[in-house]
């Protein structure tokens, strides 16, 4: 039996992971800053939940002590430069030394497609400075870097669909940018058979589903499939460069977390699809699920955890 360290592991992607520590019946620790956030995971087996900062150094060096290894999910999408480099890089920085500290070297590191020092984007940019910070640091690390992930709880194809039963027209900037989505089980088997196979320490694996597609696409089949417009979707206005920054400003500035923001509209400069220069899913032993055969069965509908939560759910045990 292993005893994994979760970061991030009450958000979308990091619930999965868990999903699948907790049946190979492997201890976790998952921390949060309140534990409410967790209450979907309290009943998963083995699993512990932990309230704390992880920001804080002090904290993460006393969360890592005593595990074998360390799965860091922590993301943001939306955000300034600070929140960038506190989520992405002053995190990582803080593991690698917790780490050290601790005797544990082994992490899995859950990075992004397109990380890149020179990419348009912060969120690329510091999601590059975070895989450096961790390789440089002497650990036994494994990287994954995801394109955009799809599921049942997601918050990109499903957003397209809500919004396409709001709205007569889908105006969007970015259009042609082309994605390789992946799906959140397949992330999530990557992780685990990081942690289960040594011979992946020193690498890193691009995380993409086996199609390409452009946004404009991905829009139109979110409509589609999500019922608008009797099932034929809305019709999308390509917006020009400018016209996208204004929208995106106008987003930033509204109550909440923003549906888009300018640096993700400047992330939308680059293709976000595997370079092939680098192992893919098929080198984990994974064939990656198509988007076809996994998006039908929940755009439009209201995302319910899957598998074991999802049973504990229509259980009436949450």
């Amino acid at each position: 039996m292993k005893n994994i360290l979760l970061l991030g592991g009450t958000g979308f992607v990091g619930s999965h992971v868990a999903e699948k520590l907790a049946r190979l019946q492997w201890r976790v620790t998952v921390p949060t800053r309140r534990r409410v956030n967790a209450r979907h995971l309290q009943t998963l087996p083995l699993l512990e939940v932990v309230e704390t900062d992880v920001h804080s150094e002090v904290a993460l060096t006393e969360l890592v002590k005593g595990h074998d290894a360390v799965v860091n999910l922590v993301a943001i999408l939306h955000g300034n430069e600070q929140a960038f480099q506190k989520a992405h890089v002053a995190l990582p920085m803080q593991l690698a030394r917790a780490c050290s500290a601790a005797g544990v070297s082994r992490v899995v590191h859950i990075s992004a497609l397109g990380a890149d020092a020179a990419a348009p984007s912060v969120y690329q940019r510091s999601k590059a400075a975070g895989e450096q910070a961790l390789q440089s640091a002497g650990l036994r690390l494994s990287v994954l870097r995801p394109s955009v992930i799809f599921g049942a709880e997601d918050k990109f194809l499903n957003l397209f669909a809500r919004l396409q039963q709001v709205f007569p027209v889908m105006p969007l900037a970015g259009g042609a940018t082309r994605f390789q989505p992946v799906w959140v089980e397949d992330v999530a088997d990557a992780v685990l058979r990081c942690l289960q196979d040594d011979s992946t320490i020193g690498h890193t694996y691009e995380a993409c589903g086996p199609h390409v597609f452009t946004l404009k696409e991905l829009v139109q089949l979110a409509g589609r499939l999500g019922g608008a417009n009797n099932g034929q979707g809305r019709p999308v206005l390509p917006l020009p460069l400018w016209a996208g920054q204004l929208q995106a400003l106008l987003m930033e500035l509204a109550p909440g977390e923003p549906l888009m923001s300018r640096d993700n509209l400047a992330s939308l400069q680059v293709d976000n699809v595997a370079s092939g220069r680098l192992p893919g899913l098929s080198a984990l032993g994974l064939t990656p699920e198509t988007l076809s055969a996994v998006a039908p069965s929940y755009l439009g509908r209201r995302g319910l955890r899957t598998g074991l939560l999802a049973m504990r759910k229509t259980a009436g045990r949450f």
